[in-house]
């Protein structure tokens, strides 16, 4: 199926004899465009299923705009990860918009593909005997304590190995970081997952933010890339993934000060305001202090909850 294709099946022509296309309509007629993307240990029903059952389980999913949540599947198939299956990665919706965020488990299994280098992580609880070393003598030793598994944790790291190189590459960060690093850079308020799904999502966040900092140092891949990508729009609020993005299997995240981005900014927390391409510099500033000034707030109360 083509991009024009794919852009009929989101915005069915609307008439009183004519119904909106549900969500499985056009993932069933998309079929083909799916089947394409995925790698060879994927199929397409499979893929359709998992959508309509993320589709399912979140009610918030079915007000998004379906041309949001159709290219939120088609990226995730060209990524060749499952939403919602063991980590690899997640729909979130967020005020009309469905986003594509990668899972820390869908990374290690992007890095696994390339056959040039792997990568673990892991999370340290109080109780643990853990310690480590940076230099030329780089060391991660963590041996942990079943009996505090339950309480907060207060490390995470990750390691990378680089084919034929002679040490692995580190990275730890406390609780503290992360959660340092969850205030400065969610620009998307409580409605962040890593803030709504309690402890167990705050600790997902933790690694995956570790491990994205151990894959600056491995091999690149254009799939690795791209999820890296997805998720750094997603924190930042500016993901306005298109179906033409999606299609092509690439995504690259507006730098943070650009025009698109602040306009992508303001949708995301103002909804669809329809700016258009061409506004004023002094226009889109007068809407960029307002969004400043909320955003202000959001981090404030988010600081609360820590």
């Amino acid at each position: 199926m083509s991009i024009a294709s794919l852009q009929k099946v989101a915005n069915p022509q609307s008439s009183p004899a004519v119904k909106p296309m549900t969500i499985t309509q056009a993932l069933n007629q998309m079929r083909p465009q799916i089947e394409a993307a995925l790698p060879r240990h994927l199929n397409a029903d499979r893929m359709i299923r998992i959508g309509l059952t993320e589709f399912r389980k979140n009610p918030e999913i079915e007000k998004c705009d379906i041309k949001t949540v159709i290219a939120s599947i088609v990226i995730a198939a060209q990524l060749g990860l499952e939403p919602g299956v063991m980590g690899q990665g997640y729909l979130i919706p967020y005020k009309g918009t469905c986003t594509f965020v990668p899972g820390w488990q869908g990374l290690v299994d992007l890095v696994s593909r390339t056959g040039r280098a792997s990568v673990e992580t892991g999370v340290v609880h109080p109780g643990d005997e853990f310690e480590y070393e940076f230099g030329t003598g780089s060391k991660l030793r963590h041996v942990p304590n079943d009996a505090s598994e339950d309480q907060p944790f207060s490390y995470v790291y990750a390691l990378g190995w680089v084919r034929d190189a002679q040490r692995p590459v580190i990275e730890v960060w406390s609780r503290a970081k992360v959660l340092k690093h969850l205030r400065k850079f969610n620009k998307v308020g409580d409605r962040h997952y890593a803030i709504k799904g309690g402890e167990h999502n705050l600790e997902m966040y933790g690694r995956k933010v570790a491990l994205l900092q151990v894959l600056k140092y491995l091999p690149k891949s254009v799939e690795l890339h791209t999820a890296a990508q997805l998720d750094y729009a997603a924190d930042a609020g500016t993901q306005s993934l298109t179906i033409e993005a999606a299609a092509a299997g690439h995504f690259e995240a507006p730098e943070p000060d650009s025009h698109d981005a602040q306009i992508a900014r303001i949708n995301v927390l103002f909804g669809k305001l329809d700016l258009p391409d061409d506004i004023r510099a002094e226009e889109l500033a007068a809407h960029v202090d307002k969004l400043d000034v909320l955003e202000a707030k959001l981090t404030a109360e988010v600081a609360k909850g820590f």
